[in-house]
C-alpha cells in the first residue's frame, strides 16, 4: 500500500515529522517497507529558461545555450534535439549530483567551449526512462525560474509504502491509515470530505441482481447512478501527481477518480460509458461460452462460478476483478454510469486465480472491504466527477441489501491485563476503541462493543485486547518468563550430540565438505576394512553391492571420492559423522568422525597455485585433521600419543594411531595402502582419518565456562638443541622427554630440522628441536636458562639415548 505524505495529511491533522509517522506506523502493525523522498535527491535542481541557443562552432549536433538560472546567465553546451531559445526546463549547476548519471557536475570544456552545468532529461533525474530530449516545462513555470524544481513539480511529497496484513483491509485506504494513526495519538482524524447528495432526475439505467438461490452472496448489494452532460478530459494535476507517485498511470478524469477513491477509501468503483450500454446492468453468474475483452486488452472466458457484470447484450466485466474494454470511458464520453457494489471475497479470489488477473480491485475485494461503503463511495465519486467533468447527476439506483457488520462483543476491560499483562485504565481502553470507530455501550464492569463495518477482523474480546495494546503501546507489556513445570526436564544435548556438533563444525571450518553415505557396503569392501562377519550380513540387501553393514565410514567416503574423480573432480575433501558396526549387539555400534582428502586437496585449498606446483595430500594432512577434531572435543593434543599401530588398510610407513594410554585407541590417520587403493579402484595418494567419538573421555571439568586466560608478561626465551639419535627413534619421544624436563617453564617444544647424510654417522639421524621457556613471574637469568637447558639435555639422553651434537 502506497500513499504520499500530503495525501495522508488530507485526513490527518498532525505536526509529526515524517520519521515520527513512519516509526508509529511500524509500532501499530502497519510496517513501513520503504519511503521514497525524491526531494532529497533532486533538491539542487532548479527551474531555468533558455534565453539563447546558438550552434556549437566545433560540433554540428551541439548547441551553446545561454541559461537564465534566476540570478545570472550561464553558458551551457547541450546536445538535446529540442534545445531552443525560450524553452523552460530543469537545470543542474556545477557541483550538482545527477542521480541518473551517477556523476557530480563540474565546469567542463566541450569541444573547446566552456560549459557551466547542464539542462536535464527525465532519465537523468530518474523520473522516467525518457532521454530523447531535455525536460520541457509549461509556460506557467516561468514565474518559478531560479526556484527548486521539486517544489514546482510537487516532488517534495514523500511516498510511504506500508505492508498490510490480510486481516486489515480497512488500511488499504489512506483514510483507514490516518484513523489508526489518530487513534495512536499522532494527530487527529479530520472530518470526511464533502460528498454529493441527492440527484436531479431518475436514472434511465436500472440495476438487477438475478442471482440463483445459494449464490446471493456473490453480489448482495449493487448501487449506481448516471452523470449526463459530462466532459471527460485529463484529471487535475494534483490528482495525476498522486497517482503517478504510487505507480499508477493517469488515464482520464473518470477512471482516475475510481483509482483515487480505491486508494483513498479502500472502496473500488467502476465507471461505464452509458451510451455503450444496452438495457439494465446486472450482477449475475457467468454462462458457458461467454467471454469479454478486459481493460488489459486480453480476452477472458467466464464460467458459472464467476460473478460477472453484464448488460442485456454482453458481459461487461468480472465483478470485483476487472472491467471490460468495450464499455470503458474515453474523452468522447458524455454520459457516465458509476458502479459501486460489494462482491463476495471468496468468489472474487477464486475468479482472480482462475483468470490470473491481479488488479487493485481484486486485491481489496478478496480481503473484504467495508460491506456498507457502497453509498459513501458512490457519493464521493459523484462529487469528484461533477467537479472535474461537470454534468448532472441522477438519483441513486440500488439492488439488494448491504451485508451487516460484525455483531456486538461483550468486553470486560480487565481482560486486557489478563491477556497482555499490561495495565490500562477503563478510560484509556474506551478512548482507543472509540477513535477506531467502535461503538461502546454500558457502564461496566463489562462493556458492549460494536465493531465498525470496516473491521471484518474483529470476532471476539481477544481481538479488542489486541487493538488496545497495539495502539496504546506494546512497550507497556511487561517482560515475564513463562512458569516452568517442574515435572518437565530441561532441554539439553547429550554428551554424544555435543561431540557430533563440535566435530562437524570443526571439520567444516577446515574446508571439508560433509557427505552422507550408505550404511551398507559390499562383502569385499567389508572384509578389506576388518568386517564381513556373518552377523553383519543383511537378510534382504537392496543390491549385490550393499550386502554388509559397514565396519568403517571410510569405504563410503572413498566411493564418493572415486565418483567425483570419475567426473573430473580429482581433488576433493569429504567427511562424514555416523555409525559403524563391529558386531550385531547394541554395544557393537559406535560413532566415528572420518574424512578423506584426495589429489591436491590439502589444508588451505586445492589445485594449482602461482607460488609453485600443488603438492599431493599426505599423512600430515590427515594427522592435522584428526588432532583438530580431538581438540574440538576438549582433549589436549599434547596428551595424545602417536604410535605406528594403524590397521592393515593404511600405508605401513605413512600412518599412525592416536592413543590415550596403552589401551585407549582414539583413532587412526594416514595414507591408504596401495593394495587398498587397488581394491577400491581409486588413484592415490589418498589421506584419511578416523576418530572414534565414543572413545574420547568426557571432560573432567563440569560446566561450559572456561578458566581465566593466563598470559605471562615476561619475554619468552627460545633455545635450540640438535641431538644425534638412532634412526628408529621417533621424534615424539624426544619431544615428550624435553617437555617433561621443566614443566613449569617449558611452554612449547617443536621439531624444526631432521637430517641424515654427510657428517651424520650411519644408523643415526640429526633431530633439532626448539624449546620455548615462558617465565610466569620474573625474567630468567642466564644461569637459570642454562640450568633448564642442562635438564632438557639430560632428560632426552635418558629417554632416547641421544647425544648432543657438537
Amino acid at each position: 500500500m502506497k500513499f504520499t505524505l500530503s495525501w495522508l495529511k488530507d485526513h490527518l491533522e498532525t505536526d509529526a515529522t515524517l520519521d515520527e509517522i513512519a516509526a508509529k506506523l511500524t509500532l501499530i502493525g502497519l510496517e513501513v517497507e520503504g519511503i521514497e523522498n525524491k526531494a532529497a535527491k533532486l533538491e539542487s535542481f532548479i527551474v531555468a529558461r533558455v534565453v539563447e541557443a546558438e550552434p556549437h562552432p566545433n560540433a554540428d549536433k551541439l548547441r551553446v545555450l545561454k541559461v537564465d538560472n534566476g540570478t545570472e546567465l550561464l553558458q551551457v553546451v547541450c546536445g538535446a534535439p529540442n534545445a531552443r531559445a525560450g524553452l523552460i526546463g530543469v537545470f543542474a549547476q556545477p557541483g550538482t549530483y545527477v542521480p541518473g548519471l551517477d556523476v557530480t557536475l563540474s565546469k567542463a570544456s566541450i569541444r573547446g567551449v566552456e560549459s557551466l552545468g547542464m539542462m536535464c532529461s527525465e532519465r537523468e533525474l530518474l523520473l522516467s526512462t525518457e532521454h530523447n530530449g531535455i525536460i520541457e516545462l509549461p509556460e506557467a513555470a516561468a514565474e518559478h525560474v531560479g526556484k527548486r524544481f521539486v517544489d514546482f513539480a510537487g516532488l517534495d511529497d514523500p511516498v510511504i509504502e506500508i505492508a498490510i496484513t490480510p486481516n486489515r483491509p480497512d488500511c488499504l485506504g489512506v483514510r483507514g491509515v490516518a484513523r489508526d494513526l489518530a487513534a495512536a495519538g499522532v494527530g487527529t482524524l479530520k472530518p470526511a470530505p464533502e460528498v454529493f447528495e441527492g440527484g436531479s432526475f431518475p436514472s434511465p439505467i436500472a440495476i438487477e441482481l438475478p442471482l440463483p438461490e445459494g449464490a446471493e452472496n456473490a453480489c448482495p448489494h449493487f448501487v449506481g447512478r448516471l452523470v449526463r452532460g459530462a466532459k471527460v478530459g485529463p484529471s487535475p494535476e494534483w490528482l495525476q501527481r498522486r497517482l503517478k507517485a504510487i505507480g499508477l498511470r493517469p488515464i482520464n478524469a473518470a477512471v482516475d477518480i475510481t483509482n483515487y477513491v480505491s486508494y483513498d477509501r479502500a472502496r473500488p468503483l467502476h465507471v461505464y460509458d452509458a451510451d455503450k450500454l444496452e438495457g439494465p446492468i446486472a450482477a449475475r453468474l457467468g454462462r458457458a461460452g461467454e467471454s469479454f475483452v478486459a481493460l488489459d486488452g486480453k480476452t477472458y472466458e467466464v464460467d458459472d462460478t464467476m460473478c460477472v457484470i453484464a448488460d442485456a447484450a454482453r458481459v461487461l466485466g468480472l465483478g470485483g476483478v476487472m472491467g471490460g474494454e468495450a464499455s470503458g470511458t474515453t474523452e468522447a464520453t458524455t454520459s457516465i454510469f458509476i458502479e459501486s457494489a460489494y462482491f463476495d471475497p471468496a468468489r472474487t479470489a477464486a475468479t482472480g486465480r482462475k483468470t490470473g488477473i491481479n488488479s487493485d480491485a481484486r486485491f481489496r475485494f478478496e480481503r473484504g472491504i467495508d460491506p456498507q461503503s457502497q453509498f459513501e463511495g458512490l457519493a464521493l465519486a459523484t462529487k469528484l466527477i461533477l467537479d472535474f467533468c461537470g454534468g448532472e447527476a441522477s438519483e441513486v439506483v440500488s439492488a439488494g441489501v448491504a451485508p451487516s457488520g460484525k455483531p456486538a462483543v461483550s468486553f470486560d476491560p480487565a481482560l486486557v491485563q489478563k491477556l497482555s499483562g499490561a495495565r490500562f485504565s477503563g478510560a484509556e481502553i474506551a478512548t482507543a476503541l472509540k477513535h477506531l470507530g467502535f461503538t461502546i455501550a454500558g457502564t461496566g464492569p463489562a462493556f458492549t462493543v460494536t465493531p465498525p463495518s470496516w473491521r471484518p477482523d474483529i470476532n471476539g474480546a481477544a481481538d479488542l485486547v489486541e487493538e488496545v495494546v497495539r495502539l496504546s503501546g506494546a512497550e507497556r507489556i511487561p517482560s515475564t518468563p513463562l512458569p516452568r513445570d517442574p515435572g518437565i526436564a530441561r532441554a539439553v544435548l547429550t554428551q554424544s550430540q555435543k561431540r557430533v556438533l563440535a566435530a562437524r563444525r570443526t571439520l567444516a571450518t577446515r574446508g571439508i565438505v560433509e557427505a552422507v553415505t550408505w550404511s551398507f557396503i559390499s562383502e569385499a569392501e567389508a572384509r578389506h576394512f576388518g568386517g564381513g562377519a556373518a552377523a553383519l550380513k543383511l537378510a534382504n540387501p537392496i543390491s549385490s553391492e550393499m550386502t554388509d553393514m559397514r565396519p568403517s565410514l571410510l569405504p563410503g567416503l572413498l566411493e564418493a571420492a572415486r565418483a567425483n574423480a570419475n567426473r573430473g573432480f580429482a581433488d576433493v575433501a569429504l567427511f562424514e559423522i555416523g555409525q559403524f558396526f563391529r558386531g550385531a549387539r547394541p554395544e557393537d555400534q559406535a560413532n566415528a568422525a572420518s574424512g578423506v582428502r584426495t589429489g591436491t586437496a590439502r589444508i588451505g585449498g586445492a589445485g594449482r597455485h602461482w607460488d609453485g606446483a600443488a603438492k599431493p595430500v599426505d599423512v600430515f594432512d590427515a594427522k592435522a585433521d584428526a588432532l583438530a577434531v580431538l581438540e574440538a572435543l576438549g582433549l589436549d593434543p599434547a596428551r595424545v600419543q602417536v604410535t605406528r599401530e594403524a590397521p592393515a588398510w593404511y600405508h605401513p610407513g605413512r600412518s599412525g594411531a592416536l592413543k590415550l594410554g596403552p589401551k585407549t585407541v582414539l583413532g587412526h590417520f594416514g595414507e591408504l595402502h596401495p593394495e587398498t587403493l587397488k581394491v577400491l579402484d581409486i588413484s592415490g595418494p589418498v589421506a584419511v582419518f578416523e576418530i572414534f567419538l565414543d572413545a574420547v573421555p568426557a571432560p573432567r571439568k563440569k560446566g561450559t565456562a572456561k578458566g581465566a586466560l593466563v598470559v605471562s608478561g615476561f619475554q619468552p626465551v627460545q633455545r635450540d638443541f640438535a641431538f644425534l639419535v638412532d634412526k628408529d627413534i621417533e621424534a615424539a619421544a624426544v619431544l615428550r622427554a624435553a617437555e617433561g624436563a621443566e614443566k613449569a617453564l617449558i611452554s612449547r617444544v617443536a621439531v624444526f630440522d631432521v637430517f641424515e647424510g654427510k657428517g651424520v654417522p650411519d644408523g643415526k639421524k640429526s633431530l633439532a628441536i626448539e624449546v620455548t621457556l615462558t617465565p610466569p613471574d620474573r625474567t630468567l637469568t642466564e644461569a637459570e636458562i642454562e640450568a633448564v637447558s642442562q635438564k632438557v639435555i639430560a632428560q632426552v639422553q635418558k629417554a632416547t639415548g641421544a647425544e648432543l651434537r657438537g
